[in-house]
């Protein structure tokens, strides 16, 4: 069976929020299909996940979780989202009215929940990135036409930044990004239990480095003690 959007979750060891947030997101788009790449998991999340979605296991890491579950899905658009991220209600149609103003990809407003003060000004960054700059990252839920994935070669094999990477090779490309009004809400968890400006800071640590030396191995045993 076709569909005309395919969700893609990657996911690992989570166990205690998988099956809340697929609820989440049947509810925000009931027709869609959901697929879960799951990196070996070990704590039961396959089988939590496989009561409400096809769960495929890959290899660890988001980009090969990725590619996997958009090999193995059928949709027309992919659609990737975080386990933390919860969908807005009437996704798919917003899509589909992207579609017809005739854009290949997307992305959706970002909102952070946590208690920081300054979270709302981080998701504003990232908001105003994505406006005048055309690049969304992975926690903002970037949708793109399935045909349109594949011709870029999908997410680069990194072990880390994989949906920067992705993000600049559609700007390369000439594709103009889709800006949803609608908004996702991530979860602010990195920043509440290890500190804003801890986790800023290595962020922004982290977008230099793969800039001047692609390290993205060694970014990633770093991003370990964030995630």
């Amino acid at each position: 069976m076709t569909h005309l959007l395919s969700i893609i979750i990657p996911v690992l060891d989570e166990a205690s929020v998988i099956e809340q947030a697929l609820e989440r997101v049947r509810a925000a788009a009931p027709e869609a299909e959901l697929v879960v790449a799951d990196g070996g998991s070990r704590d039961g999340t396959p089988g939590l996940a496989a009561k409400h979605a096809r769960v495929v296991i890959s290899g660890r890491g988001r980009a090969l979780q990725m590619n996997r579950g958009a090999r193995e899905s059928s949709g027309q658009w992919l659609l990737f989202l975080h386990a933390d991220t919860v969908p807005p209600r009437g996704l798919s149609a917003e899509i589909a009215e992207a579609s017809r103003l005739g854009f290949d990809a997307g992305a959706f407003r970002l909102r952070i929940a946590g208690r920081h003060p300054l979270l709302p000004l981080l998701a504003w960054g990232a908001n105003l990135r994505t406006r005048r700059r055309g690049i969304a990252l992975g926690d903002q839920g970037l949708f793109v036409r399935r045909d349109l994935f594949w011709r870029l070669g999908g997410f680069p094999h990194l072990a880390l930044m994989e949906d920067y990477a992705f993000a600049l090779k559609l700007k390369r490309a000439g594709v103009r990004l889709y800006v949803s009004p609608l908004v996702v809400e991530t979860s602010g968890r990195r920043w509440d239990e290890l500190g804003f400006f801890r986790v800023w800071w290595r962020m922004r640590r982290y977008y230099l480095s793969y800039h001047w030396r692609g390290d993205t191995a060694a970014l990633a045993r770093d991003y370990r003690d964030v995630r």
